[in-house]
């Protein structure tokens, strides 16, 4: 194994491969085991390289960010796909994308250089702070981007987490990678009485964490649903994404929609549409299709869908990604302007340089999105809803319902930008996350996505494919109370960041005695 690992060829081989594997921890595949091979494979990895320098120790982590992200980020492309404009860049962004991400990694490694790593425990407890600490800041910095960060291995075992609403994504991931260490104890210290206490602790960590979600589980189960005075209707249409350059005809739309949704004048019902469903016109054209609204809803019905809205500020003309409320002649009942937006999908960053070059953003036109400034509650038939758009679904932390009476979360998406491929699973492991973080029911409504509704426990209650159409109707609901996550915020990742750094210099000074 030292020849292998000291092979020049295998400094870039192996990290790759590790990172390769490592990807099929998450969904759709979601081979968890796989973690606890590549993980402490690859500490081993850069503790056999450590004396070998720095540039050596970053090159490791980079390439295994690469092969990491090149394996679980390839549909990326599939926008690319739609405008000849942008299919040249295919393979350059297949390539620059993962490159970029596996930097941070890179980094990682590259601060492990720091430590004097040995075949120990608070070895483990260094690497894991690192790492963590790492996918932390790949969530903000440059706008984030905290899509599949390791935590997202355990979307399949509900059980395991349970634990979300009381510390979050983050400090879970912390916990996590702690988890999948463990066993460099087992394989590589020659001690045998370290070996046996990192397996108690491995066995002990998984099977009290797995109770402890189960307890929870059932104990909601004996909580009485809600009964509703309305029914909310979840519509998943799948429209072909195509429609964003053909200029289909809104009229058409409009009625498939309708016609989807079925609406019973006589019931009371909330309609929630997709993200961007009406391609073809802004809210402000809205009142040229009032007619085709009244004559197919009533009094007794309320529209929720995403289209752009466009407002003047300062003799400017903004274009927002929104979701609209509409009652029955398409007025307007409220708005929510996207808040995180997704760079050179929706915004173009440095655009006043790079449009010079003739860049753009691959969405629709060729001016950026603006960005909403808050998130504001919408309050429909006396319950309320925290709106998110899409890619806002990814954010751990910062939804904000303190000192509000949240009762659901609604998730619009246009997952058709994906294409065929890995991402819409991807994509909807985060609501099952966010469900039980903030202890929300998570109303979801995807075209060319995964359509769902979802219960504080992140189970979900009805499903519609990426690959089906359908409607899904929700009567009832589990009320919960605010979790202690929605509470504190991602600062408890923090207070789990100084607890590991005391047990790091504890388990230092103990050993220097």
């Amino acid at each position: 194994m030292t020849l292998i690992f000291n092979k020049k060829i295998f400094i870039y081989v192996i990290p790759f491969l590790l990172g390769l594997f490592t990807s099929f921890s998450l969904p759709p595949y979601n081979f968890l085991i796989i973690n606890f091979i590549t993980f402490p494979i690859l500490l081993m990895f850069v503790i056999f390289n450590f004396e070998k320098g720095k540039w050596i120790l970053f090159q490791i982590g980079w390439i295994f960010g690469f092969g990491y992200f090149i394996s679980n980020l390839y549909w990326i492309t599939n926008s690319l796909t739609f405008e000849e404009i942008f299919k040249p860049l295919i393979p350059v962004t297949l390539i620059i994308i993962p490159l970029f991400l596996g930097l941070f990694y890179g980094f990682g490694t590259l601060f492990c250089s720091f430590f004097k790593l040995k075949k120990n425990f608070s070895t483990i407890l260094i690497f894991a702070t690192i790492f963590s600490l790492i996918e932390f800041f790949r969530g903000f910095i440059l706008g984030g981007f905290p899509w599949n960060i390791i935590a997202y291995s355990w979307s399949n075992y509900l059980n395991s987490l349970q634990i979300l609403s009381l510390i979050g994504t983050y400090s879970f991931n912390l916990l996590s990678i702690t988890i999948f260490l463990l066993p460099f104890i087992i394989f590589f210290n020659k001690n045998s009485k370290s070996k046996l206490l990192s397996l108690f602790f491995l066995l002990i960590i998984l099977v009290s964490n797995h109770f402890y979600g189960g307890l929870l589980i059932r104990e909601n189960k004996k909580v009485n649903n809600i009964d509703m005075d309305f029914t909310i209707k979840i519509i998943s249409p799948k429209i072909g994404i195509k429609r964003f350059l053909n200029y289909e005809d809104p009229d058409k739309t409009i009625k498939e929609l309708v016609n989807l949704s079925n609406p019973n004048s006589s019931e009371k019902t909330i309609f929630v549409f997709p993200e961007g469903i009406l391609t073809s016109i802004y809210l402000e054209d809205l009142k040229n299709y009032k007619k085709i609204f009244s004559d197919n809803y009533s009094d007794n019905h309320t529209i929720i869908l995403g289209m752009n809205s466009v407002e003047k500020v300062d003799g400017r003309l903004k274009i927002y990604n929104s979701l609209v409320v509409l009652d029955n002649n398409a007025n307007l009942l409220g708005k929510y302007n996207k808040n995180k937006l997704v760079p050179f999908g929706e915004f173009l960053p440095f655009e006043n340089f790079l449009s010079k070059l003739g860049l753009k953003k691959i969405t629709l036109g060729y001016q950026s999105f603006s960005s909403g400034k808050k998130r504001n509650l919408i309050t429909i038939n006396n319950k309320n809803f925290i709106p998110l758009i899409c890619y806002e679904i990814i954010y751990s932390g910062k939804i904000k319902t303190i000192g509000q009476n949240v009762n659901f979360i609604i998730n619009i998406s246009e997952d058709g930008w994906f294409g065929n491929s890995i991402g819409p699973d991807q994509h909807f492991s985060h609501s099952i996350f966010r469900a039980i973080e903030e202890g929300k029911n998570i109303i979801r409504s995807a075209n060319n996505g995964i359509s769902a509704f979802i219960n504080p426990k992140g189970e979900v209650i009805s499903k519609i494919k990426s690959t089906e159409k359908g409607v899904i109707e929700v009567k009832n609901f589990k009320q919960s109370d605010k979790t202690f996550f929605n509470v504190h915020g991602n600062k408890i990742f923090f207070y789990f960041i100084l607890v590991y750094i005391i047990l790091i210099f504890f388990l230092k000074k103990r050993k220097n005695r």
